[in-house]
């Protein structure tokens, strides 16, 4: 190499060049697809229609738009539709929701409910038998609690076994 001509360092970083891939270190924004609302338009529409067609191509320059945008958005306002004007929202349409669905899943959390409770209450008599069963006490029939109960009388307490 000659004394006048310095040889590039590796601290300095390489020049970008319009196809030149992002390094990893670099910050790329992801890309967003651009909304248009109604009024802007109507605003570019009405720019359009007012100026020589010369001048058409530098409004769509100045305004960042494709003359596809314009033939679009000429047929949405022909067809006379002002919603036709806003942006469509993208993604499936949402479901039609069935007036019975809230309230069967709701019956069905009750009945879960209830059968979790009638779950532990059998449980709880099961360990009253249980219980009963080593002290050596009587619990009385259902046919007993009924007869009591239909008589207004009260619960026959559990008897020892053998004193009937």
């Amino acid at each position: 190499m000659n004394a006048g001509t310095t040889a590039p360092t590796a601290s300095a970083p390489a020049a970008k060049t319009p196809g030149s891939v992002p390094r990893a270190t670099e910050e790329v924004p992801a890309p967003r697809r651009r909304r248009f609302t109604a009024e802007f338009k109507r605003e570019v529409l009405a720019e359009v229609d007012a100026a020589a067609p010369g001048e058409i191509g530098a409004i769509l320059r100045r305004r960042g738009l494709y003359s596809s945008h314009l033939t679009e958005w000429r047929r949405q306002r022909d067809e006379g539709t002002l919603a036709g004007l806003t942006p469509k929202k993208r993604g499936r349409k949402a479901a039609a929701v069935n007036p019975l669905a809230e309230e069967n899943a709701r019956l069905q959390r009750e009945l879960a409910k209830a059968n979790a409770r009638a779950k532990r209450a059998e449980g709880l008599v099961d360990l009253q038998k249980k219980m009963a069963a080593l002290l050596g006490e009587e619990i009385p029939s259902e046919e007993e609690l009924f007869e009591a109960q239909r008589k207004g009388l009260p619960i026959p307490p559990w008897r020892k076994k053998g004193t009937r």
